[in-house]
Order: C-alpha cells, then structure tokens, then sequence
C-alpha cells in the first residue's frame, strides 16, 4: 500500500516491521491495555504478529489500521485507523468498516486521538465513500467515548460482548446519505 496521509501534526503510513519495537513499548504498558482486556504484550512477537495480520487487511481489503507518526520528532505514537471487520462478530455486525486507534501513553491529552479521528472519518466517507463507520470503546473508556462523540459520531447502544465487558457502540453515516 502506498496511502500516505497528513494532518497538521500527524503523519498516517501503512505499518512496518520496523514499527514492531514501538509497537511493543505501547502495548507492554498496562495503562495503555487498561481498556483493552488488561492483557499487554509479553513479547515483542505479539507486535509482529499484529502487523502482520494488518498487513494482510491491505492486501485483502484495501484498508487497515495505520503508523501514526508526530512529524515533529518522526517518533510512531501509535495506531489509526479504519478496517474492515469480516473475522468477527462484534455486537451481531460482521463485514463492516471499523474505526479505531491506539496511543502510547506520552501522547495522551494532547488532541492527536481527535486530530487523527476527524483526518480518518473524512477519509472514510470522501475517499472510500463508505455509507456508515462504525466504532466500539469500552464503556468505562470516557477519553475514547468523547473523542468519537466529539468527532460526530453517535453513540448508539450498550452492549455486553463475549468477554462479559460493557462496550459502547457508535456509528456515523456518510454526510451525504443522513436524512
């Protein structure tokens, strides 16, 4: 894949394996998985493991979760973006486009998750014509429900997954098609 893509702050490529010691050093930390199933990483194979499976998303679709690099320094802060969900079920929809991302710490309440959110968000609907992004947080995540409710998209329903945890379902529609 060769998207690259900008904001003022924030520079958005496909993810390497050389990101795979960045990668590891956010997803070890346990304040970052907090949210996430409290299961960090334990070995930096996990990180390659997970580019890998991304990927294989831009070659089977087009799209994945992308290195999200503060052009300031070039350091990766994490991950952004959109995928494509047809490996899973998640609150009963399955074959749906997906936003997410995940920061490293240091780069908390800093605006890169909103600043990423609303580049990611226009990408979806001008450049992929997507008709409905949609997004899951846990519900106690507040930081996350607000960036997404911040960047326009609704909040939906509750839902309790698998796992037993509560997670919050939001959803936007492309500009053009809300009535």
């Amino acid at each position: 894949m060769n998207i690259l893509l900008e904001t003022p702050r924030l520079l958005f490529r496909p993810l390497e394996l050389t990101d795979a010691k960045a990668m590891f050093k956010m997803d070890s930390n346990p304040n970052v998985h907090k949210y996430l199933w409290n299961k960090p990483a334990q070995d930096i194979e996990e990180s390659v493991k997970v580019i890998e499976y991304v990927q294989k998303q831009y070659k089977e679709n087009n799209i994945g979760r992308f290195a999200t690099i503060l052009k300031e320094t070039g350091e990766f802060i994490g991950w952004t973006g959109i995928k494509f969900v047809n490996d899973h079920i998640e609150n009963g929809n399955t074959n749906f486009f997906d936003y997410g991302y995940r920061l490293n710490e240091p780069h908390w309440n800093k605006g890169y998750a909103t600043e990423a959110t609303q580049m990611w968000l226009d990408y979806g609907f001008s450049q992929m014509n997507i008709d409905k992004m949609n997004a899951y947080t846990h519900a106690q995540n507040g930081a996350s429900n607000r960036v997404l409710s911040k960047c326009g998209m609704q909040f939906m329903e509750e839902y309790v997954a698998e796992d037993g945890i509560l997670w919050k379902w939001w959803q936007m529609l492309h500009p053009e098609n809300k009535e």
